[in-house]
């Protein structure tokens, strides 16, 4: 038992050691990446330190430990082992050595990601490091020493920086195509698919799958595993080798052809190459008697190459297995290569950029060398023959660059035309024009000296104007050059009406002469006006007459008539006398020239029963103001009775005599009036200053020079009828003749410099080439005025230029074919060739350049001026004996006319006729037919018509012309009307393309058609109509006859604009517009007048007691009637009767009223006064009165009535008054103006407090009105478009081709606005040019790569150049069409170097593993981030995938390989993870791109869906299994029984279904081919573990427990034989036996 002990021991120590490497092994498994994240980090080398320089020392640098994101840490996370050491010996460098070192530094590389970082952490972006090398050099030679020379002096500069880079980005690639069919079609045979690159890796991204999948052919598939045995298993290729390089006669073929018998693999292809001719040769070239280089001489040479027969495996054969057609060639004339000579660099031009400027840009110069000897042979291309490079980049040391800038000339009178409309009707008299205007300037370019301040002010300060350069100098914003201006109005003045005629007054009645006088009348100027008084009408017109009165006696009042015996009869009746003046005004007694009337004068009362008469009414206004021969003028006055007489009283006179006529207005009706011509101008006054003169100054609008005078013509003018004495009119109103003025300065003209001469053409002349003109040209910045110095007339100059040297003529002289070479005999022998000296050769020619009288010239100048060089080699052929021999060509037919073909024939000759090769015509053609010459030519229209162009108006060179104003040079204003018509309607010319065709149809020059090159016919482009309105209806009547109303006129629409006229203002429904202003009716101008009353009628009905048998009633009540009528005061008859209705009808007086007529004993009384007028603020106490006076005293007991009423103020309507103002008007200006400066008015009113316009004197009470009643105002003008004048034609957009034009343009200054004309629609004009032929170069697309004369192997791809005749597009149409080359001579295509013609390619032999063709370069696609770019360059790629064609090549195979390049024009793609349906659990994932096309990569890989479905959690219980719908289900015949969780808990077997068979013919008795299987297995058991429902059974829990006490018995017992028995004798040999144990389980 000891050795079992021991041996248990053993064991566990064992276990433990074990348990605790492998704790130790996971520790360190843990520790190992958790320490590579930590990394040691250094600081720079500091300064050496030491006693002395010279001397060693030490240096010290920083390390501590950083984590690979970039924080530090504590140094035990980095391994001690790695650290970098911290100190170092150095040398200590003196400072004096400094200077002689400096640390030179690279560019910082380009960021590459960070090794530290995994990919999978990146969101946006990722961490990068870029780095830099650095040197230490020399200072004097650059050379490099050791760096730890420059880090004496100073720490190294950080070699690298973090930087970012987007997040990786792999590889994506497209779907597979199709399998391709099978490489054989018997025996072992593959079959690929290949896919493209779409986008490659960056940034780290994973690199390309494979792109090309491989399987074998199915044989079951009818592809059979042997091949037959009459077919071979393996096919023969014959493969040719790249051409050796060109040698010459005499030089041994390097490289000798050999066929290789060796059945080994073939060596790796050498690739096709161009390259030099190593061997040295003496080369002469032909040179004339005066040293020219005449023509360039070609050598030729041979090449060589290498022939061997391929098997399909890949492994060599014998070369009489690879037949072919024709004999394999393996040598081949060349011409010797000849490098491209250019001549050695002209000098650096001078530096486009002279002076300092704000640009930080360089400025730049360029040299030029010439093409000496083109290169051919495939010798190394011509070098670049331009070079530019950076000059002047420090500013610092360059002058400062002229400045230019705009200047303006002084403004032009003000014109107010431009902004009238079209059928305005003062077009007719501009020079009365006035108000809101339009000026303009022009704008010229000067170069600003350092001394010279800016010009923000008037060009009028400068003394000497500054020379006017180019405008294309000035790059600043164009100075306004229109503006609007005013022109003072001198219009009619506001008018009074006039005044009735006063009275006949001397002309002077402080001291009256004669006795004729003058009746005056008059008006006034509104004092609120706007305009000057001296343009105003005469104020005042007078008529003679006669008897004139200044001053007369007026009765004042009269008082009682007193009887003088008894109460009735004669009397005295007393008077109050006061002298007035003939306008009424009460002046001084002594004024009156008579003595005063008596103060007494008789009178009558009447007696009681007398009749009573009225007092003699009021004299009726005069008839007519003036007496001619046929008419004079009547006025007339009435009494009433007022009370008949009794029966003895004094009867009543008759009725003639109750009426009284009179004269009036006898004087003549002729009106004289004192008429003024206007002020004359301003003239010096040398009566009263004969020292001061006349100063001339510099455009100052308001400068004067002194004081002046101003006359002016005054005659006596008859109204109508011309001018009359001056006595005719009254002295006293004569106007002012003469009076002072401020005197205006004289202004003189200001011109500029004349510019510089316009530069003449430099570069050389062609023969038939125009001489070209210079010219020159000054502005005029202000003109004179007042007197001043003029203009002068030229300002423009033109003269001929110096004429330039003709250019040279040079042109390429071709000599006869040389005899043609072929490979020599020597080298053909070697190669194994035929011993005929026969086959494909190469010819040469002379091609000399020769000048315009044929003498030899240097090759150069025809390269330079003579455009492509003729082809100087061509293949030729030696023929055979056993070849094809044929007649020479015969002569070409005759030809029959345009349109048809000749042809030359030759036949076979000797042997030739028999052969069958040589019958073969698709080779050897015996007929040949080009078309017949033919100079019929036609020409037909091309095209659209051009717009009708009319003809620009003339402008002065180098200055701008706007529309519509007037012109620099021209001395009078051009009409705006007539420049705006001329220049956009009219008569004009428009024009079509004509195209000149041959019988072919084909473009030729248009001077064959004898054509210009395009048709013109006349135009007419329909004038603008501006929106026509009618006159200005007349002012309607004020519609109020009494205080402030409105007056209306209108204006109707008559003709809407036209073709981009001026538009209409804002028209109403009626389509009128209409202006309404305030107008005052006086109310007394209307008055209601009330004729005599007739005799009161008694009724008699009413005084039956006072009728008298056969007679009238004599008293009593009865009625009387009167006539009324209108009156309208003030006008030309005095008062004139108008119609009622202008009258107020409210106030209409009654024409019948009742009366009373006393008897003969009763009193008689006066009318009634009227009421006096109560106070405006009704008092209470105010009263109002009227009286009466007694004309007939009663008799007996009767009494008068009262004679006196009054009535209180407050039983009346009080009524009070008010100021009111009307609105303003409508801006009014003058009839003469179209906007600017006018006046609004507004009408104070009087207004009763019920609202009733009342008389204005009713307020007066209320004081004098503080508003205004005019103000000024502004009407904005309409801004019509301004417009430069048309350009100048430019030259042809091309020079040839169906697209080519001229265009002309204007630029809007002004936009319209406020209603003005708007910008015309065309600002462009386009007109063909002469429709020219168009030759090009073309290029054909790549041939397939072709071997000559083999199977595979290394080819030349070719592609064919052609000159092509098209109509400016390439493309067209119509098609290009191939013409001869010559056509294409000087074309910029003509020189293409021969590599663009041919390509080396390989064309891979059966069996050969090779590289598919390049893929299609895949869409341009950006860097986005969320569907944004962050760059303007995308990228593309493309990719050659690999083809194997047999499994035993496989090895030798190339890689695939893929490019990308950048583009342009890119967009942003992004891609998404697609799934399909499911179906049985499983479904397709595929990636899609944004653009539908399906790719793999790109997608992310974690956030790809799952392809295969499975339950979670798992199905593991019996009869259970995965359901479509990823839960777990039981197999056919059992039942789910399911958790309260809804998991499965176990299946249970459906019951009646234990021995049931199945059936075949019923789904339902179908089993999972799984359940079957397990149910097998089940019942091989004897005993079943599980029960019906699935469960364990019972027994099973029993033996496991059984199980369990046997284990424990057996521990127990393992123990017990453990135990070390201490009494044992047999202890000693155990132990001695446990010694000798050896370990070997045996014993």
């Amino acid at each position: 038992m000891a050795f079992l002990k021991e041996e248990i021991t053993f064991v566990f120590s064992l276990w433990a050691s074990l348990l605790y490497v492998a704790l130790m092994s996971l520790s360190l498994g843990a520790e190992a990446p958790k320490r590579s994240q930590f990394m040691w980090k250094t600081g720079v080398w500091g300064v050496c330190v030491a006693s002395d320089c010279g001397s060693l020392g030490l240096q010290t640098r920083s390390v501590w430990c950083v984590h690979a994101e970039g924080w530090s840490t504590h140094q035990s996370n980095c391994f001690p082992s790695d650290r970098p050491a911290h100190q170092r010996v150095c040398v200590k460098m003196c400072e004096w050595q400094k200077d002689l070192f400096e640390w030179r530094l690279s560019p910082w590389g380009p960021c590459t990601p960070s090794p530290l970082l995994p990919a999978n952490r990146c969101v946006t972006a990722q961490r990068g490091v870029q780095s830099r090398n650095m040197q230490c050099v020399k200072r004097n030679n650059n050379s490099s020493v050791s760096l730890h020379v420059c880090e004496a002096f100073s720490s190294a500069p950080e070699g690298e920086q973090a930087c970012l880079l987007p997040c990786p980005m792999d590889c994506v690639v497209s779907a597979f195509t199709h399998w391709s069919t099978c490489s054989r079609t018997c025996g072992s045979a593959l079959q690929q698919r290949t896919r493209d690159v779409l986008a490659t890796p960056l940034y780290g991204g994973m690199d390309c799958p494979s792109l090309t999948q491989t399987r074998p052919c199915r044989h079951e598939q009818g592809h059979p595993a042997l091949c037959p045995s009459d077919q071979q298993e393996y096919s023969y290729s014959l493969w040719a080798g790249p051409w050796s390089p060109c040698r010459i006669k005499g030089v041994a073929p390097v490289g000798k052809t050999t066929v290789d018998f060796n059945l080994g693999k073939s060596t790796v292809r050498t690739s096709y190459t161009i390259k030099r001719h190593a061997e040295g040769f003496h080369r002469q070239n032909h040179y004339d008697e005066k040293g020219y280089k005449v023509s360039w001489e070609i050598i030729i040479g041979y090449q060589t190459r290498q022939l061997r027969c391929l098997r399909s495996d890949g492994k060599n054969a014998m070369l009489s297995l690879c037949d072919h057609d024709n004999s394999a060639v393996n040598f081949r004339s060349c011409v010797m290569p000849r490098d491209c000579k250019v001549s050695d660099w002209s000098q650096w031009s001078l530096c486009s950029k002279t002076c300092r400027t704000s640009d930080p840009s360089p400025g730049f110069r360029h040299r030029s060398r010439s093409l000496i000897q083109a290169a051919i042979g495939g010798a190394e291309p011509c070098p670049v023959l331009e070079e530019k490079a950076n000059c002047n980049i420090l500013e610092d040391a360059l002058p400062l660059c002229p400045r230019y800038e705009w200047r303006v000339t002084s403004w032009n009178p003000c014109q107010v035309t431009p902004l009238l409309s079209q059928q305005d009707h003062r077009r007719t008299n501009t020079s009365v024009l006035c108000g809101g205007g339009m000026r303009t300037r022009e704008a010229y370019c000067v170069q600003i000296q350092d001394n010279t301040v800016p010009s923000h002010s008037k060009n009028t300060g400068f003394d000497k104007p500054s020379r006017p350069v180019g405008k294309n100098l000035c790059t600043g914003p164009l100075p306004p050059l229109a503006e609007f201006c005013f022109i003072p109005c001198q219009k009619h003045c506001p008018l009074t009406p006039w005044s009735p005629w006063g009275p006949c007054l001397h002309d002077n009645c402080l001291e009256p002469q004669g006795r004729r006088g003058f009746k005056i009348r008059s008006r006034s100027v509104i004092t609120e006006s706007w305009v000057e008084s001296d343009s105003c009408p005469h104020v005042s017109e007078a008529m003679t007459c006669d008897d004139p009165v200044c001053f007369l006696w007026r009765v004042a009042s009269l008082g009682p008539c007193l009887p003088l015996n008894g109460s009735c009869g004669p009397g005295l009746q007393e008077q109050t006398l006061e002298c007035v003046s003939a306008s009424g005004e009460p002046v001084s007694n002594d004024q009156c020239p008579e003595d005063p009337p008596a103060v007494q004068r008789l009178c009558e009362m009447p007696c009681p029963g007398d009749c009573v008469l009225g007092h003699w009414g009021f004299w009726t206004s005069c008839s007519q103001s003036c007496s001619s021969k046929h008419q004079e003028g009547k006025q007339s006055r009435s009494r009433l009775v007022l009370a008949l007489p009794g029966d003895y009283g004094k009867p009543c006179p008759p009725g003639s005599e109750l009426e009284q006529w009179r004269s009036c207005g006898a004087h003549s009706c002729t009106v004289y009036h004192w008429d003024a011509s206007p002020w004359d101008p301003c003239m010096p006054n040398t009566i009263t200053d004969k020292t001061e003169r006349n100063r001339t100054v510099q455009m100052e609008d308001d400068s004067t020079c002194g004081t002046g005078l101003q006359t002016r013509q005054v005659i006596c003018r008859r109204a109508g009828n011309g001018h009359v004495l001056p006595k005719r009119c009254p002295e006293s109103s004569r106007p002012d003749s003469v009076r002072s003025c401020p005197l205006p300065c004289k202004v003189d003209c200001i011109v500029t410099a004349f510019s510089e001469w316009s530069v003449c053409p430099t570069s050389c002349l062609s023969v038939n080439a125009t001489v070209s003109t210079q010219s020159r040209h000054r502005i005029i910045i202000q003109r004179h005025a007042n007197g001043g110095q003029e203009c002068p007339d030229t300002l423009y100059e033109e003269r001929n230029c110096d004429p330039p040297p003709l250019c040279p003529t040079y042109r390429w002289q071709t000599h006869r074919w040389h005899q043609c070479v072929l490979v020599p005999d020597s080298v053909r022998q070697a190669v194994g060739g035929p011993a005929e000296a026969c086959g494909s050769g190469l010819e040469t020619r002379e091609v000399t350049c020769v000048g315009a009288d044929d003498a030899p010239a240097e090759m150069a100048e025809c390269v330079s001026w003579a455009g492509l060089m003729p082809v100087s080699v061509r293949e030729c052929r030696v023929p055979c004996r056993d070849e094809c021999s044929f007649t020479s060509w015969s002569r070409f037919s005759q030809c029959r006319g345009c349109g048809s073909w000749r042809t030359r024939t030759r036949s076979l000759i000797g042997r030739s006729k028999k052969r069958w090769r040589c019958q073969q015509e698709e080779l050897f053609p015996l007929l040949e037919k080009e078309a017949c010459p033919c100079s019929e030519f036609h020409s037909r229209p091309q095209g659209p018509w051009s717009p009708c162009l009319l003809s620009a108006v003339k402008s002065t060179a180098g200055r701008p012309f706007i529309q519509g104003v007037f012109h620099q040079g021209q001395k009078a204003v051009q009409d705006w009307r007539g420049l705006r018509r001329s220049s956009e309607c009219g008569h004009g010319r428009r024009y079509r393309a004509l195209v000149c065709l041959d019988h072919l149809r084909q473009l030729v020059e248009p001077a064959l058609c004898s054509s210009p090159g395009y048709e013109e016919e006349s135009c007419h482009v329909s004038c603008s109509t501006d929106c026509k309105l009618s006159e200005w209806s007349h002012w309607s009547a004020c519609s109020a006859s009494c205080g402030g109303g409105v007056k209306v006129r209108s204006q109707w629409l008559r003709e809407k604009p036209f073709n981009g006229g001026r538009p209409c203002p804002k028209l109403n429904s009626k389509n009128q517009v209409s202006e309404v202003l305030p107008c005052y009716s006086d109310c007394s101008q209307y008055i209601w007048e009330v004729q005599s009353w007739s005799v009161c009628i008694i009724n008699p009905q009413n005084n039956l007691t006072n009728i008298r048998p056969n007679h009238q009633p004599v008293c009593g009540e009865g009625f009387r009637t009167s006539k009324i009528r209108c009156l309208k005061r003030g006008g030309e008859n005095q008062d004139e009767v108008v119609d009622n209705s202008l009258c107020d009808l409210e106030e209409r007086p009654s024409t019948a009223e009742t009366c009373l007529l006393p008897c003969p004993a009763h009193c008689v009384t006066s009318e009634w006064s009227q009421w006096t007028r109560c106070s405006v603020d009704c008092n209470d106490g105010d009263l109002s009165w009227r009286s009466r006076s007694v004309l007939r005293w009663p008799e007996e007991d009767h009494t008068c009535p009262e004679l006196n009423q009054t009535k209180p103020c407050t039983n009346m309507a009080c009524l009070k008054y008010s100021y009111v103002y009307s609105d303003w008007s409508s801006c009014q200006l003058s009839e003469s103006a179209v906007c600017g400066r006018g006046i609004k008015t507004r009408l104070l009113n009087c207004v009763r407090s019920d609202g009733k316009l009342v008389e204005l004197s009713l307020c007066k009470e209320l004081g004098p009105s503080r508003g205004k009643l005019s103000a000024p105002c502004e009407v904005a003008c309409p801004v019509n478009c301004l417009i430069t004048e048309w350009s100048a034609w430019s030259e042809c957009s091309h020079t040839c081709g169906g697209q080519s034009q001229r265009s002309r343009s204007r630029v809007v200054l002004q936009a319209d606005s406020e209603g003005g004309r708007p910008c015309p629609s065309q600002l462009s004009q386009t007109r063909p040019c002469p429709i020219r032929p168009c030759y090009s170069w073309t290029l054909a697309d790549w041939s397939p790569c072709r071997v000559e004369g083999a199977d595979c192997g290394e080819g030349v791809s070719r592609r064919e150049r052609s000159c092509v005749l098209h109509w400016g597009s390439l493309s067209g149409p119509p098609q290009p069409v191939p013409v001869e080359d010559e056509k294409c001579v000087g074309h910029l295509q003509s020189k293409v170097s021969e590599i663009e013609f041919l390509q080396p390619c390989t064309v891979p032999c059966p069996g050969e593993c090779h590289l598919t063709q390049w893929s299609p370069w895949s869409s341009c696609q950006l860097m986005c981030l969320d569907g944004r770019s962050f760059e303007t360059w995308g990228r593309q790629a493309r990719s050659r995938a690999v083809v194997t064609q047999v499994q035993e090549n496989q090895e030798s195979c190339p890689s695939q390989t893929y490019e990308t390049r950048p583009c342009q024009g890119g967009t942003c793609l992004s891609y998404e993870w697609m799934t399909g349906e499911w179906r049985h659990n499983r479904r397709l994932v595929w990636c899609q791109r944004s653009d539908g096309v399906n790719v793999t990569g790109g997608c992310m890989a974690v956030n790809q869906p799952s392809a295969v479905r499975q339950c979670q959690p798992p199905c593991t219980k019996p009869f259970s299994f995965c359901t479509q719908n990823g839960v777990c289900g039981c197999e056919k015949g059992f039942t789910e029984v399911m958790t309260s969780h809804g998991f499965l808990d176990y299946c249970t077997r459906t019951p009646g279904l234990d021995h049931k068979k199945a059936d075949v013919k019923s789904t339902a008795g179908r089993l999972r081919p799984d359940y079957t299987r397990n149910n097998k297995h089940v019942k091989d058991w004897t005993l079943q573990p599980l029960g019906p429902d699935g469960r364990v059974k019972l027994w099973v829990y029993g033996l496991m427990a059984a199980g369990f006490v046997v284990i424990l018995l057996l521990i127990v017992m393992s123990f017990l034989l453990c135990k070390n028995p201490e009494d044992s004798p047999s202890s000693s040999p155990q132990k001695a036996l446990a010694l000798a144990y050896d370990g070997d389980m045996d014993m």
